[in-house]
């Protein structure tokens, strides 16, 4: 059964996440509905991870798993023919042959995300940008990020999934934060990402940046469950998935 990789790129600003929904717009939705034109054989994408409403991705990964084809089509053909069927904001970069067994989900063993945090008031970035108006101790916030590296029970940082049995424990492998112009930038990677995870993270950091927020309180938060966390979850607009990771 032909099976594909894709590498896709996003802007989920007027999308209801990745994963289809009834009702609503949704980025597997429209390459669905694309590549239900290009292909007479069922069809099946999965993507490497759900991002949430307006969170984007500057390199999502997914299969592609075509049930028959009529004639041998080669990937750039397939890619050139989403790219003329999709809408402006979603972007095949890539398209290579898979293994029949390849699983973007399943074969994925680590994901990393980048946050943008905009210092000031910017006419082009506000959907990719979380602006936060208040003076923010980089130092502190940095030290912040480092807490969460390691194995962890991320329960006070998630937001609990009734539609996946999903273990709260994530091995983060890298957490840091660093400065580009006006941004100031959160990069973490870990093994899986829980729902809302990494927009929780940040809006933690942040109140330590404020001087809101203790590194001791940090800390009990990753050792103690709490719902804390939940109002201060970052918005989506300044959230990207940055690369998925393979063996091979």
């Amino acid at each position: 059964m032909p099976n594909w990789k894709l590498e896709i790129e996003y802007e989920g600003t007027r999308y209801r996440g990745w994963q289809v929904q009834n009702n609503v717009k949704t980025i597997q939705g429209e390459l669905n509905k694309a590549a239900y034109q290009l292909f007479s054989g069922k069809v099946k994408i999965v993507g490497a991870g759900r991002t949430d409403a307006g969170v984007h991705a500057i390199e999502q990964i997914a299969h592609l798993n075509v049930s028959k084809l009529k004639k041998d089509i080669r990937p750039k053909q397939i890619q050139y023919g989403f790219n003329d069927l999709l809408p402006h904001d979603i972007n095949i970069l890539k398209v290579k042959n898979a293994s029949e067994d390849f699983h973007a989900l399943h074969d994925a063993v680590g994901r990393q995300y980048l946050y943008q945090i905009s210092k000031r008031r910017a006419a082009f970035a506000k959907n990719f940008v979380w602006w936060v108006k208040d003076e923010l101790n980089m130092e502190a916030m940095a030290d912040a990020a480092r807490m969460f590296i390691g194995k962890h029970d991320f329960s006070s940082f998630a937001q609990k999934d009734e539609t996946k049995n999903q273990s709260t424990k994530v091995t983060v492998e890298n957490a840091e934060i660093f400065l580009d112009a006006d941004m100031i930038c959160f990069r973490i990677k870990a093994n899986y990402f829980l729902w809302k995870m990494v927009r929780r993270i940040v809006g933690m950091i942040v109140e330590v940046g404020r001087g809101n927020l203790s590194d001791i309180a940090v800390k009990r938060m990753l050792k103690y469950p709490t719902n804390a966390p939940a109002k201060f979850t970052a918005p989506p607009s300044g959230l990207f998935l940055e690369k998925v990771f393979y063996k091979k």
